[in-house]
């Protein structure tokens, strides 16, 4: 079998960006080629026309383009004749590609569609009480509707993309993104800076840090000591307009907190794995994700997480058990799970030790794969 992903980014050198989508695309293709699979990704909106192989991938970036007029559409085209001739020369049997932005309308393959739910625009809009752009909607809704088949990472993700978009429950599996757990060890889980905590994601509005500020204030009120690292990209913010999220965010930091609060930018991969290492509390109090890599990244590193409780959080973490889940809303509380982890050193251990078995059990990519492979053989009638 052989196995095409259309997508906007992936973790390569010469692609230009690279996030969980990218990360969860990339986990995925390097295990289906470890059981035998081949596999293509298509990038698009790339600098340049390239070809790259890399852990047995065969990646192809297409240049972005510009036309006198409809370039959305022209560009499209374009996509589809590009993708439609590597498929029948490399013989692949079944394309997948994301939601967002509906990147497949107006386009035909010569074999089945998948639509993988990373996350619409429409679906992030629900769930932040956004207004959609009508235009951004028809482009999702035709691009969905003409797929053969569905796969959401949660259940949860798959249920509210179904209801905005009126599809067909039975087309829809849930398979959950997935780890090379063998990447994620952490063989000194007792070793750690005592009263830290770590944000992992783009500093804007709909992540919660707005809400993670004012967590942290409380924190610092009743340890001082406490320090917090955000790691990831400054964004716009969308309601005020202001350039940057994190400039908002430092004016909720009490004077105390602020001097506490270690704000890193993006930095290389390698580097969030040793960060995540590091410190005793990773938080991630989110109001819109599909999944959340981050999440059981850090789980698969036996860290504690603190996350928010709203739907897909629920299918990764069993609150009290494996992690804590409180809504982003609920500050005094979110900041009590928190301080209850500082304060005690054998629930932290026994909650990290118990997260990575969750992540083995759920999140493990190698099993995770087979169930994809068995998913495009049946949307093949095989």
């Amino acid at each position: 079998m052989n196995v095409g992903f259309i997508t906007s980014e992936y973790p390569h050198p010469k692609v230009n960006h690279a996030a969980g989508i990218g990360t969860s695309i990339k986990n995925l293709a390097i295990a289906l080629v470890g059981k035998g699979v081949g596999v293509t990704v298509f990038v698009y909106h790339q600098n340049e026309d390239a070809f790259a192989e890399d852990e047995g991938v065969k990646i192809h970036l297409i240049a972005k383009r510009s036309y006198r007029f409809l370039t959305w559409y022209h560009y499209r085209l374009q996509l589809q004749r590009y993708i439609n001739s590597v498929v029948k020369q490399e013989d692949i049997y079944i394309l997948e590609a994301p939601d967002w932005t509906g990147i497949t309308a107006f386009m035909k393959f010569n074999v089945p569609l998948v639509i993988r739910f990373h996350g619409s625009d429409a679906y992030f809009c629900k769930l932040e009480h956004r207004k959609q752009k009508f235009k951004n909607f028809m482009f999702e809704k035709m691009a969905i509707k003409k797929a053969s088949a569905y796969i959401a990472p949660t259940t949860y993700a798959g249920e509210e993309t179904r209801k905005i978009f009126g599809l067909n429950k039975k087309k829809i599996k849930a398979i959950h993104y997935g780890l090379q757990l063998e990447n994620f060890e952490n063989h000194t889980p007792e070793i750690y800076n005592k009263n830290t905590i770590l944000y992992i994601g783009t500093i804007i509005r709909k992540k919660g840090v707005f809400e993670l500020a004012e967590i942290f204030n409380k924190i610092v009120e009743s340890k001082p000591e406490s320090k917090l690292i955000l790691i990831g990209n400054d964004a716009p913010d969308i309601k005020t307009g202001a350039k940057s999220t994190y400039k908002l965010i430092e004016q909720i930091f009490s004077k105390e907190a602020k001097n506490n609060v270690s704000f890193l930018g993006k930095i290389p991969y390698g580097e969030v794995k040793e960060h995540i290492k590091q410190v005793h509390v990773c938080t991630f109090p989110s109001f819109a994700e599909t999944l959340g890599m981050v999440t059981i990244e850090s789980m698969a590193m036996q860290k504690p997480v603190v996350n928010t409780s709203i739907g897909w959080a629920q299918e990764l973490i069993d609150d009290g058990v494996n992690g804590y889940l409180v809504h982003p809303t609920n500050i005094d509380l979110y900041a009590e799970r928190i301080l209850q982890l500082f304060n005690d050193e054998n629930l932290s251990l026994q909650i990290g030790k118990e997260a990575r078995q969750k992540v083995e059990k759920l999140f493990d990519i190698k099993k995770n794969a087979s169930i994809n492979i068995e998913y495009y053989k049946s949307i093949l009638g095989e």
